[in-house]
């Protein structure tokens, strides 16, 4: 089993990615495998609508950290992506990332395990994490929690390492996912199958 962890933030070493080591940290423990990737610093182009992933092999002809990513996708088994807050939002490099990420792909992600971390200094924490969640709402996964919203506090590094309930929640973050994997694995071994979804039905308001 593995679950990879996206540090959507700025910096390779702050917030966001204490939250992710901490889920992370659990994880190994608990014998699966992990790996954090960080988007670096370099712009990630946002989705034109082209749908040329969709017609061609589900990569982006921007080929950069997406195409990284999607080629990994596949052997994983859970996700968590984190964010620092940005003006009561998600970074934008890790919206940029997600959307195109999620552009018609939520065969690749259904039935797989997901869950969102943000890091701020102060308040729009709430916020950032429903805009995260959503991207997994819509693609079939589910949605794993913990004993708090799945936040934690701090300018630096040093500070978010203070707030002790944040760092305990992302710990029982990675041990409900663990179990949640764990269960998941058991239902494979006794021939239960992931739900068969229908085929898509799309309606729109204007016609």
């Amino acid at each position: 089993m593995k679950v990879l962890l996206v540090n959507g933030g700025p910096h390779k070493d702050g917030c966001t990615n204490l939250a992710l080591e901490e889920v992370a940290k659990i994880l190994n423990q608990e014998n699966i495998e992990t790996e954090i990737i960080w988007l670096g610093t370099k712009p990630v182009g946002g989705c034109i609508g082209c749908n040329h992933c969709i017609k061609t092999n589900n990569r982006c002809f921007m080929d950069d950290k997406v195409n990284e990513f999607l080629d990994k996708v596949e052997a994983a088994d859970g996700f968590v992506f984190g964010s620092p807050v940005h003006f009561a939002s998600a970074s934008g490099n890790l919206t940029s990332f997600l959307d195109r990420v999620f552009y018609g792909r939520g065969k690749m992600f259904a039935g797989k395990l997901c869950a969102s971390v943000v890091s701020c200094r102060r308040g729009g924490a709430s916020s950032t994490f429903d805009q995260l969640n959503k991207y997994a709402l819509i693609s079939n996964m589910f949605i794993v929690g913990s004993s708090y919203w799945n936040q934690i506090h701090g300018t630096n590094r040093e500070e978010a390492m203070q707030d002790l309930e944040g760092l305990q929640t992302m710990r029982n973050l990675g041990r409900n996912m663990a179990y949640m994997l764990k269960c998941i694995e058991e239902a494979k071994n006794k021939n239960i199958k992931k739900p068969e979804y229908e085929s898509t039905v799309k309606t729109n308001f204007i016609r």
